[in-house]
């Protein structure tokens, strides 16, 4: 072992760790992956696994003696002189115990890195579809170790059919999922490889589990005995799956005789245990232990390396196979089925978390204590949302980067976009302090005030932390993100199906609304480390706004910023434009990236490497091989926006690259489908033209050869270029095809290269038109090199997901490309970050003042806009013109005494026969222009706007004769206020009494449920105050009694709380139709104007607009002298200030008597209340009174009731006698001699076939029962003399009242009703 560590150079590494950081930086040998020595076999293996290369673990060293691997011998004779049985005998070649295991070298790289490493690691093999370290002895001690944090960043994903035959996804993190598992491992030495033998199980195209007939292979393997290995089947879903659900399996290296330990855990926790031996021997060593495993009821598979046998079922889930000279394609197929076999007959199921539970192993997440202390610290946070619902969490906890940051967004673009005068400038920025303040009052969540203080801690947990709370973030939304996932995926592929049916009915925009909505809440739902951070940045944005700090924040918010910086040099990303507000916290990233130079140096240089594509075109996977970076943001991925990630260039690289870090900008794919519907287009123009434009070189990812994909953003990213011309930005690019299925003819991929560079330069062409460019070629705006800048990528798996490993050409293809990155890094001079800072500053500044080219698609949509505007401009200026003719005579007028003589219906007559010119000119353009089929999209917006223009030239005139129609508006309003006050004072009782009725269903105990919970308080209430009176009139006039009921518990309602909640109510509501009626009369105001209408028009505009509100009409104003009223924005001012004054003497007079008293008799909350529980069914059991409770009345079908009384209480007795009866309805039927006389009939009926009576019998329920209410036992027994006096009878003799009976109480009968009821 020594010599092994020795050979690799790790004789010194274990107590200096390999470190994740260390790998992950770009070194020299990261970029020459050439055939490795045996000094650099370790970082061989390292680069191709990160690479996802699964080729990584084929390596061998080159012999560095000088030797070769064919040496061939001194000794050549003559040409037909040599002997072949000397010659051949004597020749040696390479020592087969000289090589190095291929195999050594993975447990040796696992056993010296540290805890990050090793979970990269594992996560690399997971992704290569290799077998995972189960079980791992420490070389020196033997300790078994289960690393359980090595399998945390790892999820599955599979397909099963259910019984409906159709296909179930499922995605799960390994360490969670339940799933069979089958244990493979071998007594004794045999010559057949079980590891073979398993992957033929699995995939058998691919070594899972390595053997010795892998190429590498030797027969010295150091680390290995004892380690046990898992992998999963995951089933695709189709027919040809080996097996129809997920399963694990489990092997064991070595003989399990010497590793007792391991073969004891697994053939515990395994499903189906399938032991190797060489034969059967009842003398063996082990021959006990097998007879153990055959005897227990476990399933167990018995391979014999010596036998020639085919599969033979022993008994039940026991089976045995020969495997000697056997084809291996039948040997798998057997093994296969008496796998199957076995799984049917096993229910066991297996956990990888489970493993954990052992106590003699050492688990690595409970030995090591900072990951200890980093999983406690986030599984406190994680506790804090536990009682919350998902679409909730953002909103409790991140208070700060919600509405108010999606107004000031929203609110900052306005201020840089809209032509607005220097009030609307005052105006929009006053509004933007405003939210900043509102933000800054907003409470800071304890859970963020946790995630600051752990951040603050300095201690070596927090790396720990910030990925255990990424795990339990992705573990607790995950479940729900899920099902919403699957939600908008078949409501997608409805509305698909909609549209490519051409539906254009209400349905289909039905759908779509529905579709928005899920789309809306999985939105919400997406919850990470990001929204956290983008929360931390909207409080130091706040602080800074207010220049002041938080009093709840742990800290000064000056430290925020260094938080994040700390967090980016240690590997994690950090948002830089947020997607969902669309928008760039300037203030935030130029303070992590001041923080940024300053722990890492005024003078570091950055190479800023961005990326572009399609959702799905295979973006995150192309960088997670390069650089190893995981940007997967949180569960459910669908987070908008542009992320940030280090990548640090080693010292020997920092000249030749000339930069200490790379900068990779990642953008959340464009396009994506869950986004639809949110201006997406807009959006991703605008984050493509800052990624591209931030970015030293541009990776433009497209799937296959199809660069139309991504043509509309292309195109607007150069005519973008072209506008900002003060940014002076000349960004680089590479073209990435994915996906290529032949990527080695050369002349196909000239062809493809000469259509791009002519798509491309067609695209500059076009944009130049419309900026007065003199461009002509793509690259005189994006620096691009068609023959060395397009790159072609295999397809990424060698065969069907969710088994098939990568493909190795695949990350071959990603080596190219990082070397032809490295290449352009060492041209470019890179940006110190302070530089960096200034320029993202410019260029969004630059962005937002540029909103005219990021609406449209392409430059034949500006080339339309732009003519659409000239056109408009005409229009206008034509309108102005009107306008000012029509003033000036009005003018005139007015100045000739001649005002009364100018109506508003002259103004628009005059106004009319200008405009009606206009309409038609606009009316010709947008059905004859060339452009009429892209310019139908602003149709109705521009006439929209021209109208908002006519509308606001006539108020213009309008006001000028405002001050001459004053009085009678007055008179006019004040007369409205006398009719209003009634049908205000009733509107305001009403709506209190829907709130209350609403509140009390909501807070009030008995009325807060259905029927029966209302019964058992009906119940409870009798039994408390025992008034046999009030008990007879329940059983003999139930809803009579209900309703007396609920009016008791209104009536005590509105008088306990009428100060905390009756009349604060009362006063909401009185204030919200005091708005109304302030709405009603500026709307009105609004209507007539638009329409020229007189006071009539205004009176049917407010009175129809009230209607839903108050009984108030026209006719309530009839006789009343109006017609003089022409002044309504004067009316309508009266109304605001008159108002107030009216609604504060109708609301001096509320108090309790009133209350009942003002309302009609319907709208009383008692009568609502008691219309809500009494429209159900009230027939009653013909024997006991009982009432049914089906809440229909009226229903279908039979009346039926949970529970049944004792007859005697509804007065049954028996026949010519005086005894009541003590049956219940549901104990009668059971005793199948008991007889009844139905009412008013001698014949008599068995209780069974109580039907056979007919009329009100026959459309009951009843079924044999004994389990009765003893509810009503204590009742029969507290009031037997009662009864015995009401019905005058006993209940002697044949209804004697059981003694058990007589043991129940009050207390007994009560908990009996929140028992069963």
């Amino acid at each position: 072992m020594d010599n092994l560590y020795h050979k690799l150079h790790l004789e010194h590494r274990h107590t200096n760790k390999l470190r994740a950081a260390d790998v992950l930086q770009i070194t020299k040998h990261s970029l020459q992956p050439h055939k490795p020595c045996t000094e650099a076999l370790t970082r061989t293996f390292i680069q191709k696994l990160l690479m996802m290369n699964y080729r990584a673990r084929y390596i061998s060293a080159e012999e560095t003696n000088g030797q070769n691997h064919m040496q061939q011998t001194d000794n050549d004779s003559p040409e037909g002189g040599s002997d072949i049985f000397n010659e051949m005998s004597f020749s040696k070649g390479t020592n087969q115990s000289e090589l190095i295991h291929p195999m050594d070298v993975q447990m040796a790289v696992f056993h010296h890195a540290d805890g990050f490493l090793k979970q990269l690691m594992v996560t690399k093999l997971s992704q290569c579809q290799f077998a995972l370290p189960l079980l791992v002895p420490d070389p020196e001690t033997q300790q078994i170790e289960f690393p359980l944090w090595t399998f945390r960043q790892i999820t599955k994903s599979w397909k099963i059919r259910n019984t409906n035959n159709e296909t179930i996804s499922q995605t799960q993190p390994i360490y969670k999922a339940q799933t069979p598992m089958v244990f493979f491992f071998r007594f004794g030495s045999v010559s057949s490889s079980k590891s073979q033998l398993m992957n033929s199980l699995i995939n058998d195209k691919h070594n899972t589990f390595f053997h010795r007939n892998c190429p590498g292979s030797s027969r010295s393997r150091v680390l290995m005995d004892g380690v046990v290995e898992i992998a999963w089947f995951c089933p695709s879903g189709k027919n040809t799956d080996t097996f129809t659900d997920c399963v694990a399996f489990c092997n064991l290296h070595g003989d399990a005789g010497d590793h007792e330990k391991q073969w004891r855990i697994l053939t515990e926790m395994a499903s189906v245990n399938v032991l190797l031996l060489p034969r059967l021997d009842r003398n063996a060593r082990h021959a006990t232990t097998i007879q153990k495993l055959y005897s227990d009821s476990k399933p167990l598979i018995c391979l014999f390396a010596e036998d020639e046998s085919t599969v033979i079922p022993t008994k039940k889930a026991k089976y045995k196979i020969g495997l000697k000279d056997r084809n291996q394609s039948e040997v798998s197929e057997e093994l296969r089925g008496a796998i199957s076999d076995c799984l049917l007959e096993s229910s066991s199921t297996f956990r990888l978390e489970d493993v954990s539970k052992h106590s003699d192993i050492r688990v690595d997440e409970e030995d090591d204590e900072d990951c200890r202390r980093g999983r406690a610290a986030a599984q406190q946070m994680i506790s804090l949302l536990e009682e919350k619902k998902l679409t909730e969490i953002k909103e409790s906890f991140l208070p700060h980067q919600g509405k108010l940051w999606h107004q000031w967004s929203q609110k900052n673009k306005e201020l840089h976009r809209l032509q607005v005068d220097e009030i609307q400038l005052g105006q929009i920025t006053s509004e933007m302090r405003n939210i900043c303040e509102q933000q800054h009052e907003s409470e800071i969540s304890g859970f963020i005030n946790l995630f600051i203080q752990e951040m603050n801690s300095n201690n070596e947990h927090v790396i720990f932390f910030l990925n255990w709370l990424r795990i339990f973030l992705d573990e607790h939304m995950s479940k729900d993100i899920t099902i919403l996932q699957h939600m908008y995926n078949e409501k997608w592929s409805e509305v698909k199906k909609l549209k490519e049916s051409h539906d254009k009915s209400d349905q289909l925009k039905a759908e779509e609304t529905e579709l928005e909505r899920i789309s809306e809440d999985l939105q919400g739902a997406a919850f990470g480390l990001e929204h956290i951070m983008r929360e931390i940045g909207q409080i130091y944005e706040s602080c800074s706004s207010v220049k002041e700090n938080k009093k709840d924040l742990p800290v000064h918010f000056s430290s925020l910023p260094s938080l994040a910086a700390e967090m980016m040099i240690s590997g994690f990303p950090l948002e830089l434009m947020d997607g969902d507000a669309a928008h760039v916290p300037l203030v935030w990233i130029s303070a992590v990236l001041d923080e940024l130079a300053q722990k890492l140096g005024d003078q570091t240089r950055v190479f800023v490497l961005s990326v572009l594509g399609i959702q799905s075109s295979g973006k995150s996977t192309m960088l997670n091989a390069m650089f190893g970076l995981q940007f997967a943001v949180s569960a459910g991925r669908c987070t908008r926006g542009a992320f940030m990630q280090l990548v640090k260039v080693s010292e020997e690289m920092k000249t030749q690259m000339n930069c200490d870090y790379i900068l990779v900008v990642d953008t959340e794919g464009l396009r994506a489908p869950e986004l639809a519907g949110r201006s997406t287009r807009h959006h991703d123009n605008e984050l493509a033209t800052f990624v591209v434009g931030i970015a030293n070189l541009t990776l433009i990812n497209i799937f296959k050869e199809n660069p139309s994909e991504m043509q509309d953003v292309l195109q607007i990213v150069v005519q973008a270029f072209m506008k900002i011309k003060k940014v002076r930005l000349k960004p680089s690019c590479v073209f990435v095809h994915q996906n290529m299925s032949d990527i080695t003819a050369g002349e196909k991929n000239m062809q493809g290269r000469r259509r791009l560079q002519e798509t491309l330069d067609q695209i500059t062409k076009t944009a130049a038109k419309n900026e007065d460019s003199d461009a002509k070629r793509f690259s005189d705006v994006i620096r691009f090199d068609v023959q060395n800048d397009v790159k072609y990528f295999t397809n990424l798996w060698e065969g069907s997901p969710p088994m098939a490993p990568p493909n190795p050409n695949y990350s071959e293809n990603v080596q190219e490309l990082k070397e032809t990155i490295m290449s352009q890094a060492s041209k470019s001079q890179g940006m110190r970050l302070t530089d960096l800072k200034d320029h993202i500053v410019h260029l969004w500044k630059a962005l937002l003042n540029e909103q005219f080219v990021f609406s449209f698609r392409n430059s034949l949509e500006t080339s339309a806009y732009k003519k659409l505007n000239i056109e408009y401009s005409k229009w206008s200026s034509s309108l102005h013109s009107t306008m000012m003719e029509i003033e000036n005579k009005l003018h005139n007028k007015i100045e000739n005494k001649v005002i009364n003589e100018v109506e508003k219906t002259d103004l628009h007559r005059e106004l009319k026969e200008a405009t009606e010119e206009l309409e038609k000119s606009m009316f010709e353009f947008f059905e004859k222009d060339k452009y009429a089929d892209i310019l139908i999209q602003w149709k109705t917006s521009f006439e929209t706007k021209f109208k908002e223009e006519i509308l606001k030239e006539t108020n213009k005139l309008n006001s000028i004769l405002h001050q001459h129609r004053s009085t009678s508006a007055a008179t006019f309003a004040k007369i409205i206020f006398q009719k209003l006050k009634e049908p205000i004072e009733q509107s305001i009782y009403r709506k209190t009494s829907g709130d209350l009725a609403d509140e009390m269903r909501s807070d009030c105990e008995s009325l807060n449920g259905n029927r029966t919970n209302l019964e058992k308080h009906i119940l409870k209430t009798l039994a408390e105050e025992e008034d046999f009176d009030k008990y007879m009139n329940y059983i003999e006039n139930p809803r009579n009694h209900y309703k007396s009921f609920i009016r008791d518990e209104v009536s005590r309602y509105i008088r306990d709380k009428f100060s905390i909640s009756v009349l604060p109510k009362m006063k909401e509501n009185i204030k919200l139709l005091q708005q109304k009626i302030m709405n009603a009369a500026h709307q009105s105001t609004e209507h007539v104007q638009v329409n020229s209408g007189d006071v009539g028009l205004w009176l049917k505009s407010f009175t129809q607009q009230l209607s839903d509100q108050l009984i108030f009409s026209e006719k309530d104003l009839s006789g009343v002298k109006h017609d003089d009223v022409e002044d309504f924005t004067l009316l309508e001012d009266v109304i605001r200030q008159e108002l107030p004054a009216v609604m504060s003497d109708i609301s001096s007079r509320f108090n309790t008597d009133t209350f009942p008293v003002k309302l009609d008799y319907k709208f009383r909350p008692d009568e609502l209340l008691i219309d809500h529980f009494c429209q159900c069914c009230w027939v009653q059991c013909p024997f006991c009174g009982a009432t049914c409770t089906n809440s229909m009345e009226n229903h279908v079908g039979d009346h039926s009731v949970q529970f049944h009384r004792s007859i005697g209480l509804y007065g049954v007795h028996y026949r010519d006698a005086s005894n009541l009866s003590t049956y219940i309805c549901t104990s009668a039927l059971a005793n199948s001699n008991l007889y009844f006389y139905p009412t008013d009939s001698d014949e008599k009926i068995l209780w069974r076939d109580y039907r056979r009576a007919g009329g009100v019998y026959a459309d009951w329920s009843i079924t044999p029962d004994l389990s009765e209410l003893p509810y009503w036992k204590w009742f029969v027994c507290r009031f037997q003399n009662n009864l015995e006096k009401c019905y005058s009878k006993t209940f002697k003799g044949s209804g004697e009242i059981p003694e058990e009976w007589r043991k129940y109480v009050k207390r007994d009968a009560t908990e009996s009703l929140i028992k069963y009821m």
